[in-house]
């Protein structure tokens, strides 16, 4: 069994990430205590020796790797490591930022937490000033954060960022810029080692890295269990439906996994239009192969942003018969007016319910009857806590196995 000295192990949260930080080591702690459990009794079993003894000598060689900062509790139980560590932000009259580490995390496997999308306000200057920050003004303040950790001489900077910025403008035409790729590149440049992200809209992107490494997680696992605990949805007249061709393979996947069938949306669109918000987007004619008439609908998407391409989707399958119609979506950005817009979609009876994560911060959409929400910050700690380990995340990152297990019944004779 791989065991490393845990005090090595550091999480900094960035302003906007606090929250999602916040979250993340809790269940850390969680996870830690459970391979704590598992160390000793394998241990005990090994050498023949009492548990509580196994406990105290585990303690007594952590201790004595670790600085004496660290002790903390007594020798004879599980003593999680603190994980957090204390930071300070500061913004100036100008808008510069500034980060600050509070401690030492030389030699550390440091984990930078940041949240761009949150649109909340967020404290700067020991909670003196507290101010909504642009995408662009937290990833700034996620350069600051890496170059400090950087400069204290963290051993390793792993970016755990649910949204990548930027990530639709992954691929160019024309006179364009590969921002996504270029953000990637940055960040590299300035010392990251390793980026943990939910449902990049594009892998493409992770071809811009020279030896950064990009560990893309899925909320698939999230989202079925949602939808099993709604009563009657998962019966033979359900259907899964790919909102795009984008979309295919994401849709594909929860297809095979559900046991159901696929069918298709193929949406002709004028690019020389600019979609600026859910009423004016740029689709002309949507045309449907398969067949939806009295059928349970699900979508899934990776991002949802002012929501027209979705709202429009959903109208047409409702006038191609469809009956409840559930859509999963990775990043609920809603931006713009786009809950306004659902709110009177499903006044019309267009859809049954928008299942989201809290990769992002969410807000008014908690209120809302018909949004679902499902945690991912347990998939971002065990992510976290075996790659320090040093072990396996396939099962992470490919989570059939997983989902197969909810749909196991009791054993025979159970």
């Amino acid at each position: 069994m791989n065991y490393s000295n845990p005090a090595k192990l550091a999480v900094l949260a960035c302003p906007g990430g606090e929250v999602f930080a916040g979250e993340v080591i809790a269940h850390l702690k969680k996870v830690y205590h459970r391979s704590f459990d598992y160390v000793i009794d394998e241990l005990a079993g090994r050498y023949g020796m009492e548990t509580q003894a196994v406990i105290r000598q585990v303690n007594f060689i952590n201790d004595a790797l670790s600085p004496p900062r660290h002790f903390h509790g007594t020798p004879d139980h599980c003593r999680s490591p603190q994980f957090k560590v204390p930071a300070k932000f500061t913004m100036f009259p100008n808008g510069e930022i500034k980060a600050e580490i509070l401690e030492s995390i030389r030699g550390k496997d440091l984990y930078i937490v940041q949240d761009v999308e949150n649109h909340n306000p967020v404290a700067f200057n020991g909670g003196e000033t507290n101010i909504v920050l642009s995408i662009n003004d937290h990833l700034l303040t996620t350069f600051v954060a890496v170059d400090a950790a950087r400069q204290a001489g963290a051993e390793s900077v792993t970016l755990v960022m649910p949204v990548y910025p930027y990530a639709r403008q992954h691929k160019t035409k024309g006179r364009e810029g590969l921002t996504a790729a270029r953000i990637g590149t940055m960040l590299e440049n300035l010392g990251v080692n390793r980026i943990i992200t939910l449902d990049i809209h594009s892998r493409e992107i992770n071809n811009a890295f020279g030896n950064m490494r990009l560990e893309n997680l899925h909320a698939s696992y999230q989202f079925i269990r949602a939808l099993s605990r709604m009563p009657g949805i998962l019966d033979d007249e359900f259907v899964v439906v790919s909102p795009d061709t984008g979309a295919v393979d994401r849709n594909k996947f929860f297809a095979s996994a559900l046991k159901k069938p696929l069918a298709l949306l193929y949406k002709e669109r004028d690019y020389s239009k600019v979609s600026s918000d859910a009423l004016k987007n740029n689709i002309t004619e949507i045309k449907l192969l398969g067949n939806v008439r009295d059928k349970t609908v699900f979508m899934a998407d990776d991002i949802l942003g002012t929501g027209g391409t979705l709202l429009k989707a959903m109208k047409f399958l409702k006038e191609q018969g469809a009956g409840k119609v559930i859509c999963s979506v990775s990043l609920p950005l809603f931006s713009g007016d786009a809950i306004k817009y659902f709110d009177g979609a499903f006044k019309e009876g267009l859809f049954y319910k928008i299942i989201g994560t809290n990769a992002v911060s969410q807000g008014e959409l908690l209120k809302r009857e018909w949004y679902t929400s499902v945690n991912i910050t347990k998939l971002f700690a065990k992510t976290i806590f075996r790659l320090h380990k040093g072990l396996s995340v396939s099962s992470l990152l490919d989570n059939r196995e997983t989902i197969a297990k909810l749909f196991q019944g009791p054993p025979a004779g159970a």
